[in-house]
Protein backbone atom coordinates (compact mmCIF):
# COMPACT_ATOMS: atom_id res chain seq x y z
CA UNK A 1 0.00 0.00 0.00
CA UNK A 2 1.33 3.66 -0.73
CA UNK A 3 -0.50 7.00 0.40
CA UNK A 4 -4.12 7.25 0.00
CA UNK A 5 -4.67 3.35 0.05
CA UNK A 6 -3.12 3.75 -3.57
CA UNK A 7 -1.92 0.15 -4.44
CA UNK A 8 0.40 -1.72 -6.70
CA UNK A 9 1.61 -5.05 -7.16
CA UNK A 10 4.75 -5.76 -8.27
CA UNK A 11 6.84 -3.69 -6.24
CA UNK A 12 9.79 -5.73 -5.61
CA UNK A 13 11.82 -6.30 -9.56
CA UNK A 14 14.52 -4.00 -11.13
CA UNK A 15 12.97 -2.90 -13.84
CA UNK A 16 10.50 0.43 -13.63
CA UNK A 17 7.81 0.85 -15.63
CA UNK A 18 9.30 4.21 -16.85
CA UNK A 19 12.67 2.22 -17.29
CA UNK A 20 10.54 -0.07 -19.65
CA UNK A 21 8.82 3.20 -22.00
CA UNK A 22 12.82 3.81 -22.01
CA UNK A 23 13.55 0.57 -23.17
CA UNK A 24 11.35 -0.02 -26.26
CA UNK A 25 11.77 3.69 -27.50
CA UNK A 26 15.56 2.71 -26.85
CA UNK A 27 14.84 -0.61 -28.84
CA UNK A 28 13.02 1.46 -31.61
CA UNK A 29 15.34 4.02 -32.72
CA UNK A 30 18.51 1.51 -32.50
CA UNK A 31 16.16 -0.76 -34.84
CA UNK A 32 13.89 1.08 -37.04
CA UNK A 33 15.89 4.08 -38.65
CA UNK A 34 12.20 5.48 -39.32
CA UNK A 35 11.41 6.51 -35.70
CA UNK A 36 12.07 9.71 -33.90
CA UNK A 37 10.98 10.96 -31.02
CA UNK A 38 9.60 14.95 -30.80
CA UNK A 39 8.52 16.76 -27.44
CA UNK A 40 9.15 19.81 -25.59
CA UNK A 41 12.43 19.38 -23.52
CA UNK A 42 13.20 15.96 -24.28
CA UNK A 43 16.36 16.02 -25.73
CA UNK A 44 19.33 17.33 -23.27
CA UNK A 45 16.55 17.59 -20.27
CA UNK A 46 15.74 14.03 -21.17
CA UNK A 47 12.16 14.92 -20.66
CA UNK A 48 9.32 16.01 -17.53
CA UNK A 49 9.84 12.26 -16.31
CA UNK A 50 12.84 11.66 -18.23
CA UNK A 51 11.29 8.85 -19.81
CA UNK A 52 14.11 10.01 -22.83
CA UNK A 53 17.06 10.29 -20.17
CA UNK A 54 20.63 9.85 -22.42
CA UNK A 55 18.65 8.66 -25.89
CA UNK A 56 19.37 12.00 -27.66
CA UNK A 57 23.49 11.14 -26.88
CA UNK A 58 23.28 7.62 -28.28
CA UNK A 59 20.86 9.18 -31.29
CA UNK A 60 21.56 12.29 -32.51
CA UNK A 61 19.34 14.12 -34.34
CA UNK A 62 16.51 11.61 -33.38
CA UNK A 63 15.51 13.22 -30.64
CA UNK A 64 14.77 16.70 -30.74
CA UNK A 65 12.94 19.40 -28.81
CA UNK A 66 10.02 20.49 -30.39
CA UNK A 67 8.36 24.37 -29.42
CA UNK A 68 5.94 24.96 -26.92
CA UNK A 69 3.10 24.02 -28.79
CA UNK A 70 0.98 20.58 -28.84
CA UNK A 71 -0.31 21.62 -31.45
CA UNK A 72 2.62 22.14 -33.74
CA UNK A 73 3.98 19.03 -31.79
CA UNK A 74 1.28 16.40 -33.27
CA UNK A 75 1.83 18.52 -37.24
CA UNK A 76 5.20 17.69 -37.47
CA UNK A 77 4.43 13.78 -36.73
CA UNK A 78 1.55 14.03 -38.85
CA UNK A 79 3.46 15.39 -42.29
CA UNK A 80 6.89 13.35 -40.78
CA UNK A 81 4.39 9.90 -41.16
CA UNK A 82 2.62 11.01 -44.40
CA UNK A 83 6.83 11.23 -45.64
CA UNK A 84 7.08 7.36 -44.75
CA UNK A 85 8.99 8.28 -40.65
CA UNK A 86 7.70 6.58 -37.55
CA UNK A 87 7.41 9.74 -34.97
CA UNK A 88 6.67 9.61 -31.31
CA UNK A 89 5.61 12.30 -30.13
CA UNK A 90 5.78 13.53 -26.13
CA UNK A 91 3.32 15.47 -24.20
CA UNK A 92 4.73 16.59 -21.11
CA UNK A 93 1.29 15.30 -19.49
CA UNK A 94 -1.89 14.09 -20.97
CA UNK A 95 -4.15 17.15 -20.08
CA UNK A 96 -2.00 18.98 -22.54
CA UNK A 97 -2.85 17.36 -25.34
CA UNK A 98 -6.13 18.81 -25.81
CA UNK A 99 -4.20 22.00 -27.27
CA UNK A 100 -3.51 19.52 -30.20
CA UNK A 101 -7.05 17.69 -30.52
CA UNK A 102 -7.70 19.06 -34.19
CA UNK A 103 -4.28 17.71 -35.39
CA UNK A 104 -4.87 14.69 -33.41
CA UNK A 105 -8.61 13.99 -34.35
CA UNK A 106 -9.36 15.93 -37.65
CA UNK A 107 -6.37 15.30 -39.38
CA UNK A 108 -4.32 12.19 -38.21
CA UNK A 109 -7.67 9.74 -37.26
CA UNK A 110 -9.06 11.24 -40.30
CA UNK A 111 -6.51 10.66 -42.71
CA UNK A 112 -6.41 7.00 -44.24
CA UNK A 113 -10.64 7.43 -44.33
CA UNK A 114 -9.73 10.41 -46.78
CA UNK A 115 -6.74 10.09 -48.82
CA UNK A 116 -6.04 6.67 -48.27
CA UNK A 117 -2.43 7.04 -46.90
CA UNK A 118 -1.70 6.21 -43.24
CA UNK A 119 -0.50 8.02 -40.61
CA UNK A 120 1.42 6.26 -38.36
CA UNK A 121 2.08 8.59 -35.11
CA UNK A 122 2.32 7.46 -31.65
CA UNK A 123 1.13 10.19 -28.93
CA UNK A 124 2.52 9.58 -25.68
CA UNK A 125 0.45 10.73 -22.94
CA UNK A 126 1.57 10.73 -19.01
CA UNK A 127 -1.71 10.62 -17.91
CA UNK A 128 -3.81 9.79 -14.46
CA UNK A 129 -3.13 11.57 -10.76
CA UNK A 130 -0.42 11.48 -8.55
CA UNK A 131 -0.39 13.17 -5.10
CA UNK A 132 -0.32 16.99 -5.11
CA UNK A 133 -0.66 17.19 -9.03
CA UNK A 134 -3.94 19.21 -9.32
CA UNK A 135 -6.72 19.36 -11.84
CA UNK A 136 -4.13 20.47 -14.94
CA UNK A 137 -1.30 17.48 -14.58
CA UNK A 138 -4.08 14.12 -13.37
CA UNK A 139 -6.53 13.82 -16.13
CA UNK A 140 -7.45 10.66 -17.97
CA UNK A 141 -8.04 11.66 -21.69
CA UNK A 142 -8.28 8.06 -23.25
CA UNK A 143 -12.42 7.86 -23.52
CA UNK A 144 -12.06 11.08 -25.49
CA UNK A 145 -9.73 9.85 -28.04
CA UNK A 146 -11.31 6.77 -28.01
CA UNK A 147 -14.74 8.18 -29.32
CA UNK A 148 -12.99 8.75 -32.06
CA UNK A 149 -12.83 6.41 -35.17
CA UNK A 150 -9.43 5.51 -36.24
CA UNK A 151 -7.38 5.65 -33.40
CA UNK A 152 -5.94 2.78 -31.42
CA UNK A 153 -5.89 3.58 -27.71
CA UNK A 154 -3.44 1.82 -25.43
CA UNK A 155 -3.60 1.33 -21.39
CA UNK A 156 -0.37 -0.54 -19.95
CA UNK A 157 -1.22 -1.24 -16.68
CA UNK A 158 1.87 -3.23 -16.17
CA UNK A 159 5.93 -2.95 -16.79
CA UNK A 160 5.36 -5.72 -19.69
CA UNK A 161 2.56 -4.06 -21.52
CA UNK A 162 4.30 -0.64 -21.08
CA UNK A 163 7.55 -2.32 -23.31
CA UNK A 164 5.56 -4.45 -25.89
CA UNK A 165 2.81 -2.61 -26.72
CA UNK A 166 5.22 0.80 -26.94
CA UNK A 167 6.92 -1.39 -29.24
CA UNK A 168 3.65 -2.59 -31.35
CA UNK A 169 2.11 1.15 -31.11
CA UNK A 170 4.95 2.18 -33.65
CA UNK A 171 4.65 -0.49 -36.03
CA UNK A 172 0.46 0.05 -36.22
CA UNK A 173 -0.22 2.20 -39.40
CA UNK A 174 -3.26 4.28 -37.25
CA UNK A 175 -2.47 6.89 -34.89
CA UNK A 176 -2.18 5.26 -31.86
CA UNK A 177 -2.81 7.28 -28.13
CA UNK A 178 -0.45 5.59 -25.54
CA UNK A 179 -1.70 6.13 -22.37
CA UNK A 180 1.00 5.36 -19.35
CA UNK A 181 0.27 6.21 -15.83
CA UNK A 182 2.39 8.90 -14.08
CA UNK A 183 1.87 6.93 -10.55
CA UNK A 184 3.11 3.66 -12.39
CA UNK A 185 6.23 4.99 -13.38
CA UNK A 186 8.13 4.62 -10.48
CA UNK A 187 5.97 2.46 -8.27
CA UNK A 188 5.83 -0.49 -10.54
CA UNK A 189 8.45 -2.88 -11.08
CA UNK A 190 9.70 -5.96 -12.93
CA UNK A 191 12.19 -8.88 -13.38
CA UNK A 192 12.54 -8.17 -17.00
CA UNK A 193 10.95 -7.36 -20.25
CA UNK A 194 9.30 -10.24 -22.38
CA UNK A 195 9.94 -11.16 -25.86
CA UNK A 196 6.37 -11.91 -26.86
CA UNK A 197 2.94 -10.70 -25.53
CA UNK A 198 -0.80 -10.43 -26.09
CA UNK A 199 -2.00 -8.34 -29.34
CA UNK A 200 -3.32 -4.80 -28.76
CA UNK A 201 -6.95 -5.38 -28.16
CA UNK A 202 -6.73 -8.61 -26.39
CA UNK A 203 -7.53 -8.11 -22.42
CA UNK A 204 -5.85 -10.44 -20.14
CA UNK A 205 -7.32 -12.01 -16.95
CA UNK A 206 -5.24 -10.18 -14.51
CA UNK A 207 -6.61 -12.81 -11.45
CA UNK A 208 -9.29 -15.51 -11.71
CA UNK A 209 -12.04 -15.52 -10.05
CA UNK A 210 -16.04 -17.16 -9.49
CA UNK A 211 -17.93 -14.86 -7.38
CA UNK A 212 -17.69 -11.41 -9.03
CA UNK A 213 -15.88 -9.80 -11.96
CA UNK A 214 -14.40 -6.32 -11.69
CA UNK A 215 -13.06 -4.70 -15.13
CA UNK A 216 -10.59 -1.98 -15.34
CA UNK A 217 -7.68 -0.59 -16.74
CA UNK A 218 -4.34 1.34 -16.23
CA UNK A 219 -3.68 1.87 -12.81
CA UNK A 220 -7.02 0.59 -11.38
CA UNK A 221 -5.86 -2.80 -12.08
CA UNK A 222 -3.40 -2.87 -9.02
CA UNK A 223 -6.41 -1.26 -7.17
CA UNK A 224 -8.53 -4.07 -8.03
CA UNK A 225 -6.19 -6.27 -7.37
CA UNK A 226 -5.56 -5.46 -4.11
CA UNK A 227 -9.67 -5.27 -3.39
CA UNK A 228 -9.82 -8.93 -4.68
CA UNK A 229 -7.08 -9.90 -2.33
CA UNK A 230 -8.86 -8.74 0.77
CA UNK A 231 -12.04 -10.26 -0.46
CA UNK A 232 -10.07 -13.48 -0.88
CA UNK A 233 -9.73 -13.56 3.22
CA UNK A 234 -13.56 -13.64 3.81
CA UNK A 235 -14.07 -16.33 1.05
CA UNK A 236 -15.03 -14.50 -2.11
CA UNK A 237 -13.52 -15.00 -5.11
CA UNK A 238 -13.03 -11.81 -7.69
CA UNK A 239 -11.88 -11.83 -11.53
CA UNK A 240 -9.93 -9.14 -12.60
CA UNK A 241 -9.96 -8.35 -16.38
CA UNK A 242 -7.20 -5.78 -17.27
CA UNK A 243 -8.31 -4.53 -21.08
CA UNK A 244 -5.15 -3.27 -21.72
CA UNK A 245 -6.46 -1.39 -24.87
CA UNK A 246 -9.87 0.72 -24.35
CA UNK A 247 -9.66 1.35 -28.25
CA UNK A 248 -10.06 -1.65 -29.63
CA UNK A 249 -12.23 -2.86 -26.60
CA UNK A 250 -12.20 -6.88 -25.90
CA UNK A 251 -15.72 -7.14 -25.73
CA UNK A 252 -15.19 -11.22 -25.80
CA UNK A 253 -12.98 -11.59 -22.76
CA UNK A 254 -15.14 -9.25 -20.62
CA UNK A 255 -18.41 -11.64 -21.90
CA UNK A 256 -16.78 -15.04 -20.81
CA UNK A 257 -15.66 -13.55 -17.18
CA UNK A 258 -19.45 -12.24 -16.59
CA UNK A 259 -20.77 -15.67 -18.04
CA UNK A 260 -18.27 -17.10 -14.88
CA UNK A 261 -19.03 -14.62 -12.76
CA UNK A 262 -22.54 -13.48 -12.84
CA UNK A 263 -21.54 -9.88 -11.60
CA UNK A 264 -19.85 -6.72 -12.72
CA UNK A 265 -18.19 -3.72 -11.71
CA UNK A 266 -16.47 -1.77 -13.81
CA UNK A 267 -13.38 0.66 -12.72
CA UNK A 268 -12.06 3.47 -14.47
CA UNK A 269 -9.82 6.51 -12.88
CA UNK A 270 -11.34 8.81 -15.66
CA UNK A 271 -14.56 11.28 -14.59
CA UNK A 272 -17.41 9.21 -15.11
CA UNK A 273 -19.67 10.73 -17.66
CA UNK A 274 -19.20 9.00 -21.15
CA UNK A 275 -16.24 7.12 -20.10
CA UNK A 276 -14.27 3.49 -20.26
CA UNK A 277 -17.05 2.41 -17.85
CA UNK A 278 -20.62 3.70 -19.17
CA UNK A 279 -19.17 1.64 -22.71
CA UNK A 280 -18.20 -1.80 -20.68
CA UNK A 281 -21.74 -1.77 -18.95
CA UNK A 282 -23.27 -0.31 -22.34
CA UNK A 283 -21.71 -3.57 -24.16
CA UNK A 284 -22.90 -5.80 -20.97
CA UNK A 285 -26.60 -5.22 -21.16
CA UNK A 286 -27.11 -5.31 -24.43
CA UNK A 287 -24.90 -8.43 -25.69
CA UNK A 288 -24.67 -9.87 -22.36
CA UNK A 289 -28.07 -8.99 -19.97
CA UNK A 290 -28.46 -12.74 -19.52
CA UNK A 291 -25.72 -13.39 -18.23
CA UNK A 292 -26.06 -11.07 -15.10
CA UNK A 293 -27.20 -12.00 -11.46
CA UNK A 294 -27.28 -8.38 -10.52
CA UNK A 295 -27.30 -4.86 -11.98
CA UNK A 296 -23.61 -3.68 -12.93
CA UNK A 297 -21.94 -1.54 -11.65
CA UNK A 298 -19.27 1.30 -12.22
CA UNK A 299 -16.79 3.55 -10.28
CA UNK A 300 -14.79 6.09 -11.58
CA UNK A 301 -13.17 9.37 -9.89
CA UNK A 302 -15.74 12.02 -8.69
CA UNK A 303 -17.43 14.57 -11.03
CA UNK A 304 -15.43 17.33 -10.34
CA UNK A 305 -11.83 18.69 -11.51
CA UNK A 306 -9.16 16.85 -9.56
CA UNK A 307 -8.34 18.01 -6.45
CA UNK A 308 -4.54 19.08 -5.43
CA UNK A 309 -4.41 17.66 -1.61
CA UNK A 310 -3.39 14.23 -1.58
CA UNK A 311 -6.03 14.15 1.18
CA UNK A 312 -8.93 14.99 -1.07
CA UNK A 313 -7.25 13.21 -4.09
CA UNK A 314 -7.26 10.25 -2.81
CA UNK A 315 -10.61 10.24 -1.85
CA UNK A 316 -11.38 11.64 -5.71
CA UNK A 317 -10.18 8.87 -7.13
CA UNK A 318 -10.90 4.87 -7.17
CA UNK A 319 -8.68 3.06 -4.39
CA UNK A 320 -8.77 0.28 -3.54
CA UNK A 321 -10.80 0.88 -0.22
CA UNK A 322 -13.51 2.22 -2.07
CA UNK A 323 -13.60 -0.87 -4.60
CA UNK A 324 -13.66 -2.77 -2.18
CA UNK A 325 -16.64 -0.75 -0.40
CA UNK A 326 -19.00 -0.87 -4.28
CA UNK A 327 -18.06 -4.87 -4.49
CA UNK A 328 -19.41 -5.32 -1.07
CA UNK A 329 -22.32 -3.81 -2.32
CA UNK A 330 -22.38 -5.70 -5.58
CA UNK A 331 -21.86 -9.24 -3.49
CA UNK A 332 -25.01 -8.12 -1.23
CA UNK A 333 -27.35 -7.25 -4.83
Amino acid sequence: MFQNQTATTAQTGTITYLEAIRAAQRKLLAEDERVFIYGQDIADFGGAFKATKGLAKEFPGRVIDSPISEDAQVGLAIGAALEGMRPIVEMQFADFSTCGLTQILQHAATMFWRTGVPCPIVVRLPSGGTAGAGPFHSQSMEALYAHYPGIVVMTPATVEDAYTMLLEAVEIDDPVIFCEHKYLYYHLKADGLPDVALPTGKARIARAGRDATIVTYSAMVHESIACAEELAAEGWEIEVVDLRSVKPLDTDTILGSVARTGRLLAVGEAFPWGGVTAEVLARIATEGFGLLDAPPMRLNAKDTPVPYHPNLWGTHRPTARAITSAMRDLLRS
